[in-house]
This record gives structure tokens, sequence and C-alpha cells, in this order.
């Protein structure tokens, strides 16, 4: 019996390192592709029961196109990227990784938190630029740091992310609110109203998706209400803040710094006001915060478990 074809689209998102054994032991016919343009994957997938991709799109002309496909995994959590309609009416399986890469965003969101509690840009590059050299003192302390014991961090999307950088704040003495996100169905009593957590937080961290309601959802007006010493981190997705309101504010010192892993177009091969407009309070990291090599290992065990089980 021939064994059934299984195409990884985009196996180049996972990274270096990444170990695709699991996949090779399967019993099918493997093909793996480092990198999949648009005009390549009709040919790709030809004949395929089983496709693999991480941001790969999967429209229905090529769904359609292919009657024996039986089964899309997604190598992430999400599948904006997939027609889901069209894969319910051809009767395509499409299955998704969850939880992860937790440990590793909340582990990012803590780092950007420190680093600019600690001034850490600006205190190293006054090692690199002379400016320690030039000190009257053995230490140089013209950079403002904080302490995180018995500060507030507000946490905006509450779920597994947010839970777990909440529990590595905790373990720095930090007291934890919890947002109401405006239009939230969610009927928790220990929330608090968006507005009210921005003006009491020292300590902003995004982890919500992005959608239509959470567009810009930190704006001029909400960056307004925050403390002038406070931070901004989001590790979630670009969108959730006005990237030009957020620029304003801190290059006229309403605001203590800002984290950002993520950039409303990504890559920003069109440039973005963030990247132009360097700060020592401005820290940009490009989208990495899930891609510890334990987290993007765990991502292919688990694609490669939920396959087995279709399989059956």
């Amino acid at each position: 019996m021939d064994k059934v074809k299984t195409v990884i689209l985009d196996a180049g998102t996972l990274g270096n390192g990444v170990s695709l054994k699991a996949f090779e032991d399967l019993p099918v016919s493997l093909e793996v592709y480092e990198i999949t343009f648009p005009a390549d994957v009709a040919e790709r997938v030809k004949g395929a029961a089983a496709i693999f991709t991480n941001k790969v799109v999967l429209g229905r002309e090529l769904l359609e196109a292919n009657p024996q496909l039986r089964y899309i995994g997604v190598l992430a959590t999400g599948m904006n990227n997939i027609d889901l309609a069209a894969c319910s009416e051809l009767g395509i399986k499409v299955q998704n990784v969850e939880r992860y890469s937790t440990s590793s965003v909340a582990q990012h969101s803590m780092a950007l938190i420190l680093s600019l509690a600690n001034a850490m840009p600006a205190n190293s590059a006054n090692t690199s630029n002379g400016q320690w050299a030039k000190s009257d003192m053995f230490c140089l302390l013209n950079n403002p740091m904080m302490e995180l014991a018995g500060r507030k961090l507000l946490i905006i999307g509450y779920g597994d992310l947010g839970k777990a950088t909440a529990k590595l704040a905790e373990a720095f003495g930090m007291e934890i609110l919890k947002a109401k996100i405006p239009g939230s169905i969610s009927s928790a009593s220990d929330r608090v109203d968006l507005e009210k957590g921005l003006a009491e937080a020292d300590i902003v961290s995004l982890h919500c998706p992005l959608t239509e309601r959470t567009q810009n959802l930190i704006n001029t007006e909400r960056l307004a209400l925050m403390k002038p010493t406070a931070l901004l981190i989001n590790t979630a997705r670009g969108g959730l803040v006005d990237e030009q309101a957020l620029v304003e504010v801190l290059k006229a010192g309403k605001l203590g710094g800002a984290g950002f892993d993520v950039l409303t177009e990504e890559p920003p091969v069109n440039g973005n006001i963030l990247l132009e407009n360097p700060m020592p309070n401005l820290i940009v990291t490009p989208h990495c915060a899930w891609g510890s090599l334990e987290s993007r290992q765990r991502l292919v065990n688990q694609a490669v478990e939920s396959y087995q089980h279709f399989l059956g």
C-alpha cells in the first residue's frame, strides 16, 4: 500500500536546531520544504493527503483543486491563513497547536520588563560610548531604574500567557491587576476596568488577541492615562497599540519605556515608526518571544501527535 503524501511547506519557520525526526518516523511519504512561495504552493501540494504549514495561505481555490486532501496541520496557534469555512465544507480536518510557547513568551515578557526596569540598553550604552570611563565616581547612575517589588503589573489578556507572565512577576514581588477588555463577555469578578488599570499600573503587559475590538486598544487617549514612568510591554500582536501615538509619548517623556516583540507588519519590509526612532527606553525584538528551542521542538512534537491520532 502506498504511503500517503504529507508535505511541510515552510519548515524554515521552525528555525535552526529543531528536529523533524518525529515527522520522519511517521508511516507517510514526507516532503519537506524550507520555504514555499505563493507561485509554488499548487504544485507542491498536488496529491497530498496532508499539509503542514505555519504561514502559507491555503485558500478555497487551492483546497477545491485537491479533493484528496484530508488534513491540514497548522504549525502555530493562529489559523487565519487557512480558509476554515472551505475546509469545513470539504471535510478537511484542520488542527493547530496550542500552549506550546507559554513559558517562552512569558520569559521574554519578563526579560523586556527587567531590561527596561533596570535601564539595561542605556546603561550598556554608557559602557561602550565611554561615558562610564569619564565618570568621577566608580559607578554611573544617570539612568533611572525601577525596583519591581511592590509595583503594579496590569495584564491585558489573562489567558495562559497572561497567567504565566503574572506568575513570574509575582516572584519579583509585584501586585497583579487583571484588565477587563472593553466588550469582553468575561464575568470574572477580579477584573478592573481598563482605564482604571492603566492609570494605576507601573507596568502594562499585553497578552490578548488582535481583533476588530482590540485594534489600537492602546491609543492616544489610553496612553495619556498611564503614569509617565510606566512601562508598556507587547508580546502579543502588532496592531494592539497605535505605534505613532506610542512614539509621540516616548519622545515627549510621557512614558517610561516600551518593549515590543511584535509590529503591525512582519517582517517590517516597508519600515516601521518604532524602528525609525531608536530610543534608549524602547526595545524591539523580531517576533522571537515564542522561539526558545524547547518551545519550537514542543510545537513539532505536538503537531505530530495530533496527526498520529488522525491517522489512527
